[in-house]
């Protein structure tokens, strides 16, 4: 059984998710803080086996290095982003007080689709605007997905960093994430999940 666990990390609580089946696991944004990631998936005793990026915000990427070093495994990102983890002006770190933070580049690129890593399979949709590689990652036979932070409950990512696009956000959201069965619940990068249908009917961005 596909199993989900929401872990915020960081100085701004960024949801770092967990997601496992048979003991193997991918780890969705690893945040800022390796040490509680490492304990929790030692807890449950599970086997990582690769990262998943929604996008390349600092926020989300503080520990990718450190997660990648310590399970040997590789991070995937989409493209429009691939320059991204090595640049702290375009990964937003450079206008914050909490010094530079870079990473190593992606080993693999995100495409829209159907993916399989392991025994995890899941769809990737492209839900730009928020910045231009964001993705989500759709479970839909659990009625789950990781949206990273295009949208929130109750909220819409922002678009002032680089990249982007609130014309752009808003489209993503009601063509890709709208789209979804209104009992898809959504797994945001910040905040507590909430569903499609709480959303199309309460998102004051969507009244």
């Amino acid at each position: 059984m596909l199993n989900i666990t929401r872990l915020p990390l960081g100085l701004m609580g960024t949801n770092s998710y967990i997601i496992s089946e048979n003991k193997k696991a991918v780890v969705v944004d690893p945040g800022g803080d390796f040490q509680k990631l490492d304990q929790t998936v030692k807890e449950k005793g599970l086997e990582v086996i690769a990262i998943l990026l929604t996008h390349a915000h600092f926020d989300h990427i503080g520990a990718v290095d450190e997660t990648r070093d310590a399970y040997q495994v590789p991070v995937y990102l989409h493209h429009a982003e691939h320059d991204w983890l090595m640049d702290s002006r375009l990964n937003g770190s450079s206008f914050f007080q909490l010094g530079e933070i870079t990473a190593r580049s992606a080993d693999f690129e995100l495409e829209p689709g159907a993916m399989e890593i392991g025994p995890i399979a899941f769809e990737v949709r492209h839900t730009p605007g928020h910045s231009p590689g964001s993705v989500s990652f759709v479970f839909r036979s659990q009625r789950f997905t990781v949206v990273g932070d295009t949208l929130f409950q109750r909220g819409i990512g922002r678009t002032d960093l680089p990249g982007g696009d609130r014309e752009l956000l808003e489209d993503s959201i009601t063509t890709q994430l709208f789209s979804l069965r209104n009992d898809m619940r959504i797994f945001p990068g910040h905040g507590l999940p909430t569903t499609v249908e709480e959303e199309k009917r309460e998102n004051p961005f969507f009244k």
